[in-house]
């Protein structure tokens, strides 16, 4: 057709756990294309722990781990509410293709030759929470096997680099790590140090996490010859008689005309490094770029972009918070198991406690919000910590014993002898915080949270340490020195965006869907509401309903 550069099929921007789409298509006899604006292969995918949620998935049949479709969707109405009260991109339709379509997707998968091993233990964030049912404890996440980068060529050099930087951690180890000073964190940490050295002494690349899912789909795409396209960023949609039908864009500085018979399928992540857009949409729940995680790509053009085309939103204002400090080089570390082990507490400003620190990350995000904005002093606030969780736990990547000394020079962790010596350091009212902490104290010894309920769920005991009793999340701020860092709703994303079908395509404020247009993962309003379900529930979202994409696109 005159005016067109190459033709495809289906057109995939992005190329983080999104590329599933892409690999689907191929496999159904269907011609893709992928792009990217960067120069790196895996987008936020690609820096995070790699981890997907998928409800009674096939690893754990064969594991003889219980689950099942019911209990599955009656974890997410639990959870997230009934689906008329809660956002329409987590309508009973789009949860129900969720659950039943990521387990095809799983065989596909496979069949593909990407194979995955299940976090056992890695609970879901909200089973066994206070009249929450459904939940499975020992965990609906899976994450792919290490896989070594030599098999990807030159393609190497653009894959995104693992979280785990240099050791070969699988993301399901990474709790046991934590607790290096028991006889399970040993083991694991001998476990990931044998398995570094391995690779190496034998010429192997190794990567886990997102990098290694990552690796293994672009492997999978270049067995099947499907084009990946870095450098190249989307500038417009084409449409014809309401239907796209192609996109324009740049690519190597060069503009290029691509047709897509089939269709255009969005992947290409969220907004939060664009404090325009933050700023626009986010005035109850204000992230901020430097806050954030997520890969640096993450600028929200692609949304921008399917709105002038009459695309509908939801839920802008909301993110995948997570508890983060702000390390001396400026960048954030996000915090998870150091807010759910015992010796630690997170009070505002005022040194009142708030919130359930061990609870899921984005719950725990909001609630820094929801507080700020009633009371104030809760961004930032401080996460207080004594010697008993310092000598015991790593922090960030800081191994059990002395902080670093940078961070402590720097005055990122505050240190004192006495809780009012940190309070004053840090400028809180001294006699609220040991008030408070006194308080907190009480519940570590009988094991009860009066206030919060932590350590009541399963997922806030998974991070905690199941050798302290009676609560694994529950130990009193008692031995000196004591530390404090600030703490700031950071996140790995945001959740709100395009707002979209049971079959992934993109609709209007109308509710209907536009014709040829598909979106999947962080640039549509998530499936899950406002809720974070369990580890994986952003991967989860983007390969399902690219892989659905997919197969409604061939079809039609």
């Amino acid at each position: 057709m005159p005016g067109w550069d190459y033709t495809t099929d289906l057109l995939l921007v992005g190329s983080g756990g999104g590329m599933v789409g892409a690999l689907r298509a191929k496999a159904l006899g269907k011609d893709a294309i992928v792009i990217e604006k960067t120069d790196m292969v895996g987008g936020s995918t690609g820096m995070s722990g790699g981890v997907v949620w998928i409800p009674n998935n096939p690893l754990m049949a064969r594991e003889g781990v219980p689950d099942s479709f019911d209990e599955a969707l009656t974890y997410f109405d639990t959870v997230v509410g009934p689906a008329a009260d809660s956002s329409p991109a987590s309508s009973t339709a789009r949860r129900k293709t969720y659950l039943h379509r990521g387990i095809d997707m799983f065989a596909f998968l496979e069949t593909e030759g990407i194979q995955f091993r299940r976090c056992e233990g890695y609970s879901d964030y909200y089973s066994g929470v206070r009249g929450v049912e459904g939940g499975s404890a020992r965990s609906r996440s899976i994450e792919a096997v290490v896989f070594d980068t030599n098999r990807l060529g030159t393609w190497a050099a653009h894959l995104r680099p693992p979280v785990a930087g240099w050791m070969n951690m699988y993301t399901g180890e990474a709790k046991s790590v934590s607790n290096l000073r028991t006889a399970k964190g040993m083991t694991a940490m001998t476990r990931v140090l044998a398995r570094t050295a391995s690779g190496r002494v034998r010429g192997k690349r190794y990567v886990t996490n997102g990098a290694a899912l990552v690796a293994h789909l672009l492997s999978a795409l270049l067995k099947r010859d499907i084009p990946v396209w870095i450098n190249t960023t989307l500038v417009d949609l084409v449409v014809e008689e309401g239907r796209v039908v192609g996109a324009v864009l740049e690519r190597d500085g060069r503009t290029v005309r691509v047709r897509a018979r089939d269709g255009v399928l969005l992947a290409a992540g969220g907004f939060s490094r664009n404090p325009e857009m933050r700023a626009e949409f986010s005035a109850n729940q204000p992230g901020r770029p430097e806050w954030s995680s997520a890969n640096p790509g993450d600028t929200g053009e692609v949304i921008r972009i399917a709105m002038a085309h009459g695309a509908a939103t939801d839920m802008m204002d909301e993110a995948w918070w997570i508890p983060s400090w702000i390390t001396p080089s400026g960048k954030p570390a996000m915090t998870i198991s150091e807010r759910s082990k015992p010796g630690s507490i997170m009070v505002d400003s005022g040194g009142n406690r708030f919130t359930n620190e061990a609870a899921a990350y984005q719950e725990t995000g909001q609630q820094m919000f929801a507080r700020e904005l009633t009371a104030g002093g809760a961004i930032p606030s401080w996460l207080i910590i004594d010697s008993y969780h310092r000598s015991r736990y790593t922090f960030g990547f800081a191994p059990p014993g002395k902080f670093p000394k940078e961070l402590l020079d720097s005055g990122t962790i505050k240190q004192s002898d006495t809780l009012e010596g940190l309070a004053e350091m840090c400028g809180i009212d001294a006699e609220t915080l040991c008030k408070n902490v006194s308080r907190f104290n009480g519940f570590a010894v009988t094991g009860i949270d009066e206030d919060f309920h932590r350590g009541e769920g399963d997922h806030e005991r998974y991070q905690g340490d199941i050798t302290h009793k009676p609560n694994p999340s529950l130990g009193p701020i008692a031995r000196a020195p004591f530390y404090a860092v600030q703490m700031y709703p950071g996140d790995i994303g945001t959740n709100g965006g395009l707002l979209c079908d049971e079959n992934a395509r993109v609709l209007t404020d109308a509710g209907e869907p536009i014709p040829g247009l598909y979106a999947a993962g962080n640039c549509t309003a998530s499936v899950m509401g406002r809720k974070y379900l369990g580890a994986g529930a952003t991967i989860g979202p983007s390969a399902i309903f690219a892989y659905v994409a997919a197969n409604h696109a061939a079809a039609e």
